[in-house]
């Protein structure tokens, strides 16, 4: 069985998300779990004034996906940050680049799922996942989410992220906040999560 965790991160708070996803994945026993990120669409020039191009050097060596290779992978979960509550501009691009896959059915009954990072707490966490669970249906996709069997997500004694449809982070306004230990627990939960309900399905 084989899981793909595809993110795009600008700062590195989605990227730590994808590490702890990818983490909780290979809990489960036969699965090879890669992580992946898509590519870039922002200049350079623009890229050095928000201070991104700095920021993504420590996930640089994480490899560029391409579309066709997700028809490889028995499940692939999607990392994004939020933009206007909806996915980022970079990874609506890159599904967009996957009508050939969708013509064919490649990814029908493949599972998916999202998580999510927001600068605030009320940011779009909730839209966002569903709109790559949207992406998602519409290629055939068996969506799981992040149930309420993780209690993580039931606490409010802090800042923390975490929704039914999917792990979260609260980033700041200026990306000052980093995901907390409950945020990285609920992404390693729905990571094995995930390539449990996959592999049931693969023994079918």
């Amino acid at each position: 069985m084989k899981t793909l965790v595809l993110f795009y991160s600008t700062y590195g708070h989605i990227y730590k998300m994808a590490e702890a996803v990818a983490e909780g994945a290979r809990e489960v026993e036969g699965n090879e779990v890669t992580i992946k990120q898509v590519p870039e669409t922002l200049p350079k020039e623009l890229l050095d004034q928000i201070g991104a191009t700095e920021a993504q050097k420590a996930f640089g060596h994480i490899p560029v996906a391409k579309p066709e290779e997700l028809a490889d992978y028995d499940a692939i979960i999607v990392g994004v940050p939020t933009r206007y509550g909806n996915m980022c501009g970079q990874m609506q691009a890159f599904w967009d680049s996957t009508g050939g896959l969708w013509a064919k059915g490649a990814l029908v009954g493949k599972v998916g799922g999202a998580f999510v990072s927001t600068a605030t707490q009320h940011g779009g966490q909730e839209t966002t996942i569903r709109a790559v669970h949207t992406m998602q249906l519409h290629h055939g996709f068996v969506l799981v989410g992040l149930p309420y069997a993780w209690q993580g997500q039931m606490g409010h004694h802090e800042v923390t992220g975490g929704t039914p449809y999917g792990a979260s982070t609260v980033a700041g306004g200026q990306g000052e906040r980093q995901p907390s230990g409950n945020d990285l627990e609920g992404a390693r939960y729905q990571g094995r999560h995930t390539a449990e309900i996959a592999k049931k399905l693969a023994s079918k």
